[in-house]
């Protein structure tokens, strides 16, 4: 009885345990996907903020909203397909090691150009402008290069794997009209006379008596024609074998000769 309420007791707490787990990883999950739609939304509204300041502001405030809207759209779209083919081809993993790199002074750029918008001396922010656009041209350059790598894989996989299913397509399109192809051992075939039932080809059967004693006729008839006329012979009476003719075998007797008196 001890032991059915010690394995139950193990049962409850396994079960509360189990419990508490999966409500643990149900609100860790909900939390990240929360932090993950604000992330979204605020990178939203400062996406659609520097739109308006780079159509809206002219000089220094403007170039700098546009480098910076530059910057985040071609690391955004080269983050978005590494990702999704690196889930596909693992060959993406060195490429995915070389943007995270690459995405460090991306961010680090952006966060410069960010400070020098509330910088108030306009002069020495026109300055810096030549530097912070050659370097941002550079890390754009280098997204775009990984990004069109990408793509460019890609896509030659897609054409490799069409070409493939297109070969198979038609041998079985092929294969399915068997009928409409002639076979060349039929047709060869065709015109050879058919061979006769039971008989296989190369096969040299012996010919029936009748069919000998036939052609044998013939062929007297053949000598005749070049002969003249033949003589009439009677026909020849039926007369018993030779008894000295008659072949003996090794196992026989041999007959022994009468006496005579």
């Amino acid at each position: 009885m001890e032991a059915a309420i010690t394995i139950l007791a193990l049962f409850l707490v396994a079960f509360v345990a189990l419990g508490v787990y999966a409500t643990v990883k149900a609100v860790g999950a909900a939390k990240r996907g929360v932090d993950r739609t604000i992330t979204q939304a605020r990178r939203t509204v400062e996406d659609t903020t520097l739109r308006a300041k780079s159509f809206g502001q002219t000089g220094v405030a403007g170039e700098l909203a546009q480098l910076r809207l530059a910057l985040r759209t071609s690391m955004r779209a080269t983050q978005d397909a590494l990702h999704a083919g690196a889930a596909e081809d693992a060959s993406l993993a060195e490429s995915v090691a070389l943007f995270r790199r690459l995405s460090e002074h991306g961010l680090e750029l952006d966060d410069e150009l960010k400070r020098l918008e509330r910088e108030p001396d306009r002069a020495t922010v026109a300055g810096l402008l030549p530097k912070l656009r050659e370097r941002t041209q550079r890390i754009t350059h280098s997204a775009e290069s990984l990004r069109w790598a990408a793509r460019d894989r890609a896509r030659q996989f897609a054409d490799d794997d069409l070409d493939a299913l297109n070969a198979q397509i038609d041998i079985e399109a092929g294969a399915l009209r068997h009928w409409t192809v002639e076979d060349p051992s039929q047709a060869s075939g065709a015109g050879a006379p058919a061979s006769a039932p039971g008989q296989g080809p190369g096969t040299d059967w012996p010919e029936p008596a009748a069919s000998a004693d036939l052609s044998a006729g013939t062929s007297s008839t053949a000598e005749q024609a070049w002969s003249g006329p033949a003589r009439e012979e009677s026909p020849q009476a039926i007369t018993a074998p030779d008894p000295r003719l008659r072949t003996t075998y090794p196992w026989q007797k041999s007959t022994r000769p009468e006496t005579t008196n």
